[in-house]
C-alpha cells in the first residue's frame, strides 16, 4: 500500500530532503497515520529516524515556515512546529522493562524494533519518507486490516505489552471507546489478568486516560470495560461499589452503576464540559452509603447527594484532579442535583425558586441540563411527562429570576457596609447579619433592592447588637 496522498503537504517533502540532507532514513509513525485511514486528518506528527531524531528536528528548525525547537537529550527526543503543523522526532529504538517500573531500558534500534514496542497494532503503522520508497505504508502486525475490522490488538503477546507498560491496559480501553472499536479476545484477557501492574502507574497518568474516555462519544463503553476487567475495582472503587442490585421482600432498586454511566452518556450527547461529566460519574456516588429499605416506602436513599457533594473533595484529591473551581463545580452541582428533580414534584413556590436560583448561581443552565440527563427510565409516558415539568419550571425560574434579578445574585448589602453603619470590628454578628438580610430576600420578605435592604438591616441589628 502506498499513501502518497497522505503526506502530500509540503511538510513532508521539506522532511524527505532534511534526512537526505543529513544521511538518515524517516518515517511517519503512529495517530497521524492510523487517523488518516480514519479519515480523520490531523495536524500532530509523529516522525520515527533510524538514528538521532533530535538532529533531524535540528535540521528542520532550520527552514523556512519551522520555529519553536525543543530539544529533550535525556530522552532522545524532539518537537518542531511548521506552519500549523507540530512535529515530534524521536531516533528509533528498542525497550526492556523492570518488573517494578514502566520506565524502559532504551537503546538504539531498527524501523521494526520501534514499531515493536508500540502499544496496538494500529499505532505501529509507519510510512516510509524516503526518496526509494517514498509514501510506502510499512505494516508488519496487519495493523490496517485491524482499522478496517475495528480491532485493537497488540504487536507482542499482549500480556509482555501489558506487564512491561500497564498504562497501555487503560490506553487500550480509551482507544476502544473513543473509536468504538473491539478489544481483541486474548488482549482483553491479558488485561483482566495483569490489571493489579497499574497499581505502579502514576495516578496523574491514569487520570489523563480516564478523562479521554470520559469526553469519548459514548463514554459508558469505557467504563463497562474496565467494570468488566476488573481495572475499575482497583482505580475507581467507589464507582464500583455502585454495581448491583439489593432485594428486600421482592423489592429492588435499580442498579445506580449502569444508571450513572447511562446519565453520563446522556450528558455526552449534548455537552463536552468534562465537569459537567464528571457530575454525572458523581452524582450518585453516596448511595451505597445512604442505601436503607423502608417496609412502607422501599429503598431509600436520603441524603445522598449531600453525603455525595461531601465525598467530591475526598475523591477529586485521590484522582489528582484539580483542586480549583472545577472541583467546586462539581461538588455544588451534585449537591443542588436533586433539588430541581423535587420542584417538578411539587407546587413551586417563588422561594423555592429564588433558592435554587441563588444556590446554582451561573451554573443554573448546566444543573438544569443535567436533571434532563438524569432521566433514564424506559417507561416512555413517564419521561415525556417528566420532560414537560422541567419545561414549567424552567418558564417559572425565568419568570422569577427576571422580576426578582437574580441572575448572578450577590446580597445588596455587605459586610463592610455593616461594619460602616455600626462602627463594627469583623466578627461573626456580621455574618448573622447578612445571611438574615439574604434569607429575607430569598423568601419573599423583603424585595431585592438596595435601599430596602439597608432598612431592613436597621431594623434587626438592634438585636445582634445586644448579643455582642
Amino acid at each position: 500500500m502506498n499513501l502518497k496522498e497522505a503526506i502530500k503537504a509540503e511538510i513532508f517533502s521539506t522532511l524527505q530532503i532534511c534526512s537526505e540532507e543529513i544521511g538518515v532514513k524517516a518515517y511517519v509513525i503512529g495517530g497521524f497515520v492510523r487517523d488518516y485511514l480514519l479519515k480523520r486528518h490531523s495536524k500532530d506528527i509523529d516522525v520515527v529516524v533510524v538514528g538521532r531524531g533530535i538532529d533531524l528536528a535540528k535540521k528542520l528548525a532550520q527552514k523556512p515556515d519551522s520555529k519553536d525547537l525543543v530539544v529533550y537529550e535525556n530522552f532522545g527526543t524532539a518537537m518542531v512546529r511548521h506552519k500549523d503543523f507540530e512535529i515530534e522526532f524521536v531516533g528509533a529504538r528498542k525497550e526492556s522493562y523492570r518488573r517494578d517500573s514502566r520506565k524502559p531500558i532504551v537503546e538504539e534500534g531498527t524501523l521494526q524494533d520501534d514499531q515493536l514496542r508500540r502499544d496496538f497494532t494500529i499505532n505501529a503503522l509507519s510510512i516510509s519518507l524516503n526518496k526509494e520508497n517514498y509514501g510506502e505504508v510499512i505494516d508488519p502486525f496487519d495493523g490496517v486490516a485491524d482499522l478496517q475490522n475495528k480491532i485493537i490488538r497488540t504487536p507482542l503477546e499482549p500480556g509482555i505489552t501489558f506487564s512491561d507498560d500497564p498504562l497501555r491496559m487503560m490506553r487500550a480501553i480509551r482507544f476502544a471507546t473513543q473509536l468504538d472499536f473491539t478489544i481483541e479476545p486474548e488482549t482483553l484477557k491479558a488485561i483482566q489478568k495483569h490489571k493489579n501492574r497499574i497499581k505502579i502507574v502514576s495516578q496523574e497518568r491514569i487520570t489523563t486516560e480516564l478523562n479521554k474516555i470520559i469526553l469519548a462519544p459514548i463514554p459508558s463503553i469505557g467504563f463497562r470495560l474496565m467494570e468488566s476487567t476488573g481495572l475499575l475495582q482497583i482505580i475507581f472503587p467507589e464507582l464500583e461499589a455502585m454495581k448491583g442490585v439489593d432485594v428486600v421482600n421482592g423489592q429492588g432498586h435499580k442498579d445506580n452503576f449502569y444508571h450513572t454511566i447511562k446519565v453520563l452518556d446522556n450528558v455526552a450527547e449534548h455537552s463536552d464540559n468534562l465537569w459537567l461529566r464528571w457530575v454525572a460519574i458523581l452524582h450518585d456516588i453516596a448511595k451505597p452509603q445512604t442505601k436503607r429499605f423502608d417496609p412502607q416506602n422501599g429503598w431509600t436513599f436520603h441524603g445522598h447527594e449531600d453525603r455525595g457533594a461531601r465525598m467530591v473533595p475526598k475523591i477529586f484529591r485521590q484522582l489528582k484532579l484539580p483542586m480549583n473551581e472545577n472541583m467546586k463545580y462539581v461538588q455544588n452541582l451534585v449537591k443542588l442535583h436533586q433539588r430541581p428533580i423535587a420542584l417538578v414534584n411539587e407546587e413551586v413556590s417563588d422561594s423555592a425558586i429564588r433558592r435554587i436560583v441563588f444556590e446554582a448561581g451561573e451554573d443554573l443552565n448546566d444543573l438544569l441540563d443535567f436533571c434532563r440527563s438524569d432521566i433514564t427510565s424506559k417507561n416512555l409516558a413517564k419521561v415525556k411527562r417528566f420532560k414537560n415539568n422541567y419545561a414549567q419550571l424552567e418558564a417559572r425560574i425565568r419568570e422569577v429570576e427576571e422580576r426578582d434579578n437574580l441572575r448572578n445574585w450577590q446580597p445588596p448589602v455587605t459586610g463592610d457596609m455593616i461594619m460602616e453603619a455600626f462602627g463594627l470590628k469583623p466578627g461573626r454578628i456580621i455574618g448573622q447579619i447578612k445571611t438574615e438580610i439574604r434569607e429575607a430576600i430569598l423568601d419573599g420578605l423583603i424585595p431585592n433592592d438596595p435601599e430596602r435592604a439597608i432598612a431592613y438591616m436597621h431594623e434587626i441589628a438592634p438585636k445582634y447588637l445586644k448579643q455582642d
